[in-house]
């Protein structure tokens, strides 16, 4: 850990506070949310007991709330048992049977709607089919679908009879897949002939062909659901289609009563090794935070129609699509297609015609249609919107109030959520009804979570806009449990220093004078400028701020004088230069970051491409950044790139 702590640059100062209007039907008031914070604050386990209680159905009341004795393998509710499946869908049956439980809406605008009742008969029908495939309890079930209704109905199937599931995104590789199967030694895979994407058809079965043609030997079945029609080889004895393997199973599945810390999914991410981390989680205090967190944040109620754009691919639609929604009753959207087919308009096309009033989705996607202009938007009534939120990574000011005001506006809170996949739910946010809020800030902790900034001898820093790591204190219940397979990882990634006692979240932050954190960027993304150590996504929102820059990445460089220099790579509003070199503009855009953060940010090199490299989930890919900067060859894979044609740009080639 390095000796020095990390300079803050970047100074925001605009407060929103919430609206007399909204704070009238919110269901947090000031008063109850600061009783929620004094219960925390006063007994840390009788609080999330209560919770507990509260919010969810349990087959077996537990008796003990934490289990501390094996530090940091933290069990929660250990005693107690109960079925995640049956908590999202049996316990809506007496009251929102017949109410919209998903709307689905395909890449071609096909649209679907399917009430509790329904969900419910089909999760059970399907669970009935896996049962029938030799899956029971604990065995592990690989699902590599498109964002279709059915993966959310495997996912609930797969809880309901205690199978663990592990959810691959749509876009990952025949390699990706292959060491997620090996590593969880799953039964069978559940996936499609293919998905529907921006026009074209995404290949799912020929990749998992692929997958199991190179290994994968404990793969028993493949379940493939029919989605495109197209054609695809069926293996006989191991391939079964999902239309048939549903024939005559009964619309009843007595669930399986689970114990709150077996596992409930493995979802795997990236390590600092190239080798996937499968991140733990477990049934009942995952459950809980993904419920609490609908409640708090989303202030969700029974009119809601909420859609959060993430794929189920990605934990963001694990707890914010699969089961926290589900769960508080709510009427969630799911879209198998991308925010730009068949035009910029698409998102605000189906905010209008489904009556969507929260609206979840990530900067990246905000940032790309604030380049398309704000005609687009215009174009569409978003009256029904009642609240926006932000995840994935921080949000850069200029965004947030384009957000705020194009799209919001200027009614709509943003609730700007900081959390990981490891983390299973929100940890930082505002609650809409109560907090003031400021463009890029993820505000504080939620009740419950011991969120703080330390120096690097885990000492809290108080003092205001000075950086340092971001860590939590004290368990909470939807805590990662481990990394499957290898606990000393588990224990080596995440509680490294601090002799063990502080959940190290791997990025940095600060607070401001007002106690607002701000995240400034992973700790790996810090840069070392002459002694001066710069969280990067401070430049970049530097660099957003200006109305010529639609999208920006820094990375560092090494150099003999200053340690590092500071590289951009920058996305215009406008055409690219050809070439992707500008001397003059580039003059402009160091002159703007210099004025706006000082001397010691401005990019010494900005290198301008049509797009930056992102995954399909919109991750920028930022050890290619680091590799391209460097000018060394990219040895890395980049199949899991949406657009490999980018990278002669990026590389100055073209």
């Amino acid at each position: 850990m390095s000796e020095n702590n990390i300079q803050s640059v970047l100074h925001e100062n605009r407060l929103f506070p919430p609206s007399e209007e909204f704070k009238a039907t919110a269901t947090l008031s000031a008063d109850k949310l600061a009783e929620l914070y004094a219960h925390a604050d006063r007994d840390h386990e009788d609080f999330w007991a209560t919770q507990a209680r509260t919010e969810i159905d349990w087959q077996t009341p537990f008796t003990t709330t934490l289990d501390s004795s094996n530090a940091p393998f933290y069990r929660w509710f250990p005693d107690g048992k109960l079925n995640v499946s049956y908590n999202c869908l049996d316990r809506q049956l007496e009251k929102n049977a017949d109410k919209k439980a998903i709307i689905f809406e395909g890449d071609a605008g096909d649209v679907e709607e399917i009430t509790y009742r329904e969900l419910h008969s089909r999760v059970c029908i399907f669970a009935n089919a896996l049962k029938a495939q030799n899956i029971s309890k604990g065995d592990r079930v690989i699902i590599y679908m498109p964002m279709i209704a059915e993966a959310v109905i495997a996912m609930q199937a797969c809880a309901r009879i205690g199978a663990i599931h592990s959810v691959v995104f749509g876009g990952f590789s025949a390699s990706s897949l292959k060491d997620r199967i090996e590593d969880t030694q799953a039964k069978m895979v559940i996936t499609a002939d293919g998905g529907h994407r921006g026009g074209r058809i995404i290949e799912l079965k020929s990749t998992t062909d692929s997958a199991l043609e190179i290994g994968c030997n404990s793969i028993e079945n493949v379940i493939v659901f029919k989605r495109t029609g197209h054609d695809v080889a069926m293996k006989p004895d191991r391939d079964v289609w999902w239309h048939n393997a549903i024939l005559n199973q009964s619309a009843e599945c007595e669930p399986e009563w689970m114990n709150a810390t077996d596992p409930l999914f493995l979802l795997y991410t990236s390590g600092s090794t190239g080798k996937p981390k499968g991140i733990q989680h477990s049934t009942g205090g995952y459950l809980l935070n993904a419920i609490t967190t609908m409640r708090w944040v989303f202030d969700i109620q029974d009119s809601d129609v909420f859609w959060c754009t993430a794929d189920v691919g990605w934990i963001t639609g694990h707890t914010y699509v699969a089961y926290g929604p589900l769960a508080t009753g709510a009427t969630i959207v799911i879209f198998e297609g991308v925010p730009t087919y068949p035009d910029a308009g698409r998102f605000w096309d189906m905010c209008q015609r489904h009556a969507v009033t929260i609206f979840y989705t990530a900067p990246t996607a905000i940032r790309a249609l604030i380049k398309q202009g704000d005609e687009i938007p215009n174009n569409y009534d978003l009256s029904k919107l009642r609240l926006l939120g932000t995840v994935g990574e921080p949000i850069n000011p200029e965004a947030w109030m384009w957000y705020h005001t194009v799209i919001g506006k200027e009614k709509c809170p943003i609730v700007d959520t900081w959390w990981q996949t490891e983390t299973g739910a929100h940890m930082l946010a505002p609650v809409p009804g109560v907090t003031v809020t400021k463009p890029g800030s993820c505000t504080k902790a939620l009740p419950g979570i011991d969120a703080a900034i330390v120096d690097q001898e885990g000492n809290e820093i108080t003092t205001a806009n000075e950086g340092g790591y971001l860590v939590i204190r004290k368990p909470w219940p939807s805590m990662i449990q481990t990394v499957w397979g290898d606990d000393n990882r588990y224990k080596e990634a995440y509680w490294p220093y601090f002799d063990g006692k502080y959940y190290l979240a791997g990025d940095s932050a600060r607070r401001d004078e007002d106690g607002l954190f701000w995240i400034m960027g992973r700790i790996d993304d810090v840069l070392n400028v002459s002694g001066h150590r710069l969280g990067t996504m401070e430049i970049e929102s530097a660099l957003v701020s200006n109305p010529l820059v639609a999208e920006a990445a820094i990375v560092g460089k090494p150099h003999d004088i200053k340690g590092e220099s500071v590289f951009a790579f920058v996305v215009l509003k406008g055409d690219r230069p050809k070439g992707g070199i500008d001397d003059e503009l580039t003059q402009t855009l160091r002159t703007w970051v210099g004025n706006e953060i000082g001397a010691i940010a401005k990019p010494d090199e900005i290198r301008y491409a049509d797009n930056l490299p992102k995954t399909r989930s919109g991750k920028i890919m930022r050890r290619l950044l680091r590799t391209i900067a460097k000018g060394e060859e990219i040895t890395s894979d980049t199949s899991t790139l949406e657009n490999e044609s980018i990278l002669p740009q990026l590389q100055g080639k073209v």
